[in-house]
């Protein structure tokens, strides 16, 4: 066992092999160690995602858990390449994602195509993967449920300080029928604290990403496409990632700016849309 710096995904398949414990035998994490002759601060900094396992510790941890060989292999393909500074995903995998929003003390992000999950009502979220096509649609409800499921975030006492900068063309794409863009203006409102508004005729040269920050763990950046999910924890990466965001507070609205403006789409005046400003109703 080698004790390097944790990443997003060596923190989540850490916390993978501390569910297996629990769910697979009835030991405590030092009780497992005692079983396995380790020492508990190995256990410790397995389970954390804090120290690489071998291959050895691997196999007998699982072996411990009731799993076969086959599930070993599969495990210690995924563990390979756990503690690298760049770790590319399949779109689906939500799974990081969720664990490394979830356990963020910060969490910063921009978005210039569409709105965040993390503010995205039931209806926009089925509407918006609906347009997309790149899920199938019996997969839909339950894409929707896991992200609304993510937004608990938001409501718990100890989670993470957020700030959303959303690009005011996000805004202008309707998404759904008129009544779920509504309901989607309003439920950004209820969050304006959080939001800041990029203005329309602003151009940031980015698809968007988020900046996860952590009391005790370097900071990942994370950006997604159809394609892939990249989790980034790569130094001059971050600090590219801080640069947008520096250049993002400058730019666009401040708080009480973005609420106005988000109250403008709320409440639009009954005119026909020209395409040059807030979506009218």
């Amino acid at each position: 066992m080698s004790v390097i710096t944790s990443t997003a995904y060596s923190r989540d398949l850490g916390d993978e092999l501390r569910r297996l414990r629990e769910s697979c035998t009835d030991l405590g994490g030092r009780a497992m160690a005692v079983r396995l002759g380790w020492d508990p601060s190995k256990m410790s900094n397995i389970e954390r995602g804090k120290a690489r396992a071998s291959e050895i510790d691997l196999v007998q941890f699982l072996t411990a858990c009731g799993k076969d060989v086959d599930f070993f292999e599969e495990f210690r393909l995924r563990y390979k390449n756990a503690f690298d500074e760049y770790i590319v995903q399949v779109s689906g995998n939500l799974r990081t994602v969720a664990f490394a929003e979830a356990t963020a003390e910060k969490l910063t992000s921009f978005a210039a195509r569409s709105l965040p999950g993390l503010v995205q009502t039931e209806d926009y979220a089925d509407a918006f993967y609906r347009l997309g096509g790149f899920i199938a649609e019996e997969r839909i409800p339950k894409a929707v449920q896991i992200r609304m499921d993510r937004q608990a975030i938001l409501r718990r006492y100890d989670g993470p300080t957020c700030l959303f900068y959303i690009h005011e063309l996000a805004l202008q794409q309707q998404v759904g029928n008129e009544r779920i863009m509504e309901d989607q203006y309003a439920r950004l409102l209820f969050e304006g604290h959080k939001i800041r508004i990029v203005p329309a005729h602003v151009v940031i040269p980015s698809s968007g990403c988020v900046l996860w920050e952590y009391e005790k763990s370097l900071p990942v950046a994370f950006g997604e496409t159809d394609l892939a999910k990249v989790f980034v924890q790569d130094p001059a990466a971050i600090a590219r990632t801080r640069l947008l965001f520096e250049h993002l507070d400058v730019v666009a609205l401040d708080a009480g700016q973005s609420r106005s403006k988000l109250a403008e789409y709320v409440s639009p005046p009954r005119e026909e849309f020209d395409g040059r400003g807030p979506r009218l109703a």
